[in-house]
């Protein structure tokens, strides 16, 4: 029976690559059928990936650390449990040819035919010494762009395969790295006959995509640490997101009064329900409807479109300590009260014990973010790229206010719940008059807030 491939799996429709994390399993390890063999991430979730076949780890491709296009092949798993690694020629894949001649091995067709390069190699290399010569489609891409003969790099992968970080590592210390000066760039498309103007699309592409860091000088005392994963994620989203949208801020203060006293009265109700329906959740479920009277709030804008968004669907970010994600809780305006009070325990109960799915990440269009549990009076989120507005709550706590009696209609000073909200909005498509429309929406909202809801 042949070999099983186990590919680098598609986590999500814009979900390109992913990087293997750690290996659960290692070469000779008898693995059952679903059972975990490896963990990856991707620049939305981190999983386990499951074996597609019970037998015997026969081969790990890419290594730990590597990042790899999906449908990549990370892994082969032979399920008769037979030899773990072949060392001899694979004489049924290759034709007799006379000892010594050399065979042409033309890489997978990713880039375009000019820029692909051929490699070398003998028929009577040994199974280690081809695995030497291969190399994930993101090297070999990469090599392509930049014209690097990956016969020159020593790779550090398993039995030598040149890894991303090789490669990257190969450029940087020859000078060949995308950071080449814009004029050498410029000057290669003028050599070409290419106009420059004729290409924006890659200055976008670097401007949007590609995130490079200063860098410091450490001091004796310091600590140095490597970001994990979620960090350079993070920082990357964070880098985007303000490179792209002007962002604005403003500002309004909530009465959480009546909204206290639904909560006192609907206690023992819930309870019943197993229902819990925190603040956040009432903020949710009338965000979520007065989302529908501001289409331009829950849109974006693309290139020079905007995209007015047909669902609602809120991000909810949560604190993982260290570290941040945001589920999403879709359709949220299709939801009742407690529905999305369900909604956002279940999600950030499984975002903390990282079971969340790829598409429980993906597709906001409005995010609230709510650093005020931890004491924050106020804060300035960033707008996640691909929306145009992220809600702060503020600590939610009893301040002195100055109200006005219903039954003497005169001006009294009295002791109220309340929380300062910030809307950070993209001024390209929100006007200041339209973020102030939407805070006092919220508010009557909020401080009117229906107990049928």
């Amino acid at each position: 029976m042949a070999r099983i491939e186990v590919p680098m799996p598609q986590m999500g429709e814009s979900i390109a690559e992913g990087t293997v994390s750690k290996w659960l399993k290692q070469v000779g390890d008898t693995v059952e059928r679903d059972e975990p063999i490896l963990e990856i991430s991707t620049d939305k979730v981190d999983a386990e990936i499951p074996a597609p076949s019970a037998g015997i780890l026969v081969e790990v491709v890419v290594e730990e650390g590597e990042t790899v296009e999906v449908g990549t092949v990370v892994a082969l798993i032979d399920p008769e449990g037979i030899a773990l690694v072949d060392t001899t020629p694979d004489k049924t894949l290759e034709p007799d040819l006379p000892s010594g001649s050399k065979k042409i091995i033309e890489l997978p067709d990713l880039v375009e035919p000019a820029l692909v390069a051929t490699q070398t190699l003998d028929v009577n290399q040994s199974a280690e010494e081809r695995l030497r010569t291969r190399s994930t489609p993101v090297v070999r891409k990469i090599a392509a762009e930049h014209g690097i003969d990956l016969a020159n790099i020593v790779g550090s992968g398993h039995a030598g395969r040149v890894t991303k970080q090789d490669i990257v590592a190969f450029m940087e210390s020859s000078g060949a790295t995308e950071a080449e000066d814009p004029p050498t760039i410029s000057a290669a498309r003028a050599r070409d006959g290419i106009p420059i103007q004729s290409e924006p699309s890659s200055l976008w592409d670097s401007f949007y995509k590609e995130v490079q860091h200063p860098e410091y000088q450490v001091r004796p005392a310091d600590q140095v640490e490597g970001m994990d994963k979620m960090r350079r994620l993070t920082a990357e989203h964070m880098v985007v997101a303000k490179r792209i949208a002007p962002h604005v801020h403003s500002f309004i203060e909530i009465d959480f009064s009546i909204i206290d006293r639904i909560r006192t009265l609907s206690r023992s109700r819930w309870e019943a329900q197993n229902a819990r329906v925190s603040y956040t959740a009432f903020v949710a479920w009338a965000v979520s409807r007065v989302l529908r009277d501001f289409p331009m709030v829950n849109s974006v804008v693309s290139g020079n479109n905007i995209i007015y968004r047909g669902n609602v669907n809120l991000g909810m970010a949560v604190d993982l300590n260290p570290g941040l994600i945001v589920p999403v809780v879709h359709d949220a305006d299709h939801l009742g009260l407690i529905g999305i009070g369900n909604k956002i325990v279940d999600l950030a109960g499984r975002a903390r014990a990282r079971k969340l799915m790829p598409d429980e990440i993906q597709g906001a269009t409005f995010t609230i973010t709510n650093p005020g549990v931890l004491g924050t009076v106020v804060g300035l989120p960033v707008i996640p790229k691909g929306t145009s507005a992220i809600l702060g709550i503020g600590s939610i706590e009893k301040r002195v206010a100055v109200v006005t009696d219903q039954q003497t209609e005169t001006d009294v000073i009295a002791i109220r719940k309340r929380s300062l909200f910030s809307l950070g909005y993209d001024h390209r498509i929100v006007d200041g008059a339209d973020a102030a429309r939407f805070l006092s929406a919220l508010k009557e909202m909020l401080e009117s807030f229906p107990e049928d809801a």
